[in-house]
């Protein structure tokens, strides 16, 4: 066991995603810049669902999923100098990139050529990469990060893919004081998109098919709701948002044409959600009268996720979770319920310390 191997749920196969089993396995060598994490809990991202089914295409079995997870520094390599053992910190979905490219020394470390998911990926030495649902992680440095006293660990975990997948492409865009921003798809990643943008000081609509998350949504911050199931749901708003954040995960019925014409001249519609389907269909005529621009954003960097943690902390910002114990049942009870999408709006798997010493 610990530190020559790790334990973990893992997913045996597509057509067992809700029946995981525990396996012993054994981690990456242990570098001058890595440091060992004891998992004290850890989100559950439509990520894990899409690996665990196959939708993605994954072919790695068994895998073990998860990459929003805080836990305590146990073991910390010779070089490495941000985090000490007993320090209380996450890991996100990315665990490594090469930290020498154009993109990483601009902050774009999440684009470098070389970046490694942190589950489903192979370390060079050929050794696969298992993700949070374990008692251990190890990881490299720069993909470490200290969490502020002020987070829960079971409401600071979700934030290290869904939250920052929604911070960095807010920030990145301009969005605070001033701006209005809309965020389609009130899930796990919209309803951090709601909860950021109103601290970050937008003016934040929600937008959502019907009106059953109307109440969450005004709940959490948004200033308006617009559900697109109404009839001229767009027209009254039309040209008058600076920014789309579209964290929808289906795209049966999307007319995209609807959401470019709420843009103003030049804004912006910016992608982080992932159908598993074909996409949208981009019509040149739909970007036309207001020249809007549409692109996509990939989780973010070191240093926006240190200061999105550490405007969670000073802003008081709590995802909306439920917690679930992790174990065989508590990780195929949560990928089942979240492939129902019974979940408001963010799982978390705890109580580690009952399934590993």
């Amino acid at each position: 066991m610990y530190p020559d191997s790790f334990e973990g749920f893992a997913i045996p196969a597509a057509d067992q995603y809700t029946q995981p089993r525990r396996i012993e396995f054994k981690p990456k060598p242990f570098g001058e810049y890595d440091i060992d994490v004891k998992i004290t809990c850890c989100g559950v991202c439509g990520s894990d669902l899409h690996t665990a089914t196959g939708g993605w295409g994954n072919q790695n079995w068994p895998i073990i999923p998860g990459h929003e997870i805080v836990g305590t520094a146990v073991k910390v390599g010779s070089k490495v100098t941000t985090v000490k053992v007993g320090d209380r910190v996450g890991v996100g979905a990315q665990i490594s990139a090469c930290l020498d490219c154009p993109q990483c020394k601009e902050g774009n470390e999440t684009y470098c050529k070389k970046q490694q998911d942190t589950y489903n990926s192979f370390y060079p030495d050929g050794t696969l990469a298992q993700g949070g649902y374990s008692s251990h992680i190890r990881a490299h440095e720069h993909f470490t990060f200290p969490i502020p006293d002020g987070l829960p660990s079971e409401l600071a975990a979700p934030m290290l893919c869904a939250g920052l997948t929604a911070y960095s492409p807010l920030v990145r865009n301009g969005i605070g004081p001033g701006k209005k921003v809309g965020i389609v798809g009130i899930g796990g990643i919209g309803h951090f998109g709601i909860l950021f943008a109103k601290a970050l000081g937008a003016e934040v609509w929600a937008i959502s098919r019907g009106t059953s998350k109307q109440a969450d949504a005004l709940a959490m911050g948004a200033d308006g709701f617009l559900a697109t199931s109404q009839p001229d749901w767009n027209t009254p708003h039309s040209m008058t948002f600076d920014m789309l954040l579209c964290t929808a995960s289906a795209d049966d019925g999307f007319d995209l044409s609807a959401y470019l014409s709420l843009l103003r001249v030049h804004g912006r519609f910016v992608s982080v959600g992932l159908p598993e389907g074909e996409g949208w269909r981009v019509r040149p005529m739909a970007l036309l009268a207001n020249g809007c621009l549409i692109g996509a954003a990939h989780l973010g960097s070191r240093q926006e996720t240190l200061e999105m943690l550490r405007l969670a902390a000073e802003k008081g910002i709590r995802s909306w979770v439920e917690t679930i114990p992790v174990g065989e049942k508590g990780v195929g009870e949560a990928l089942e319920r979240l492939h129902k999408n019974d979940v408001r709006y963010r799982f978390t798997l705890v109580d580690y310390d009952k399934q590993f010493q």
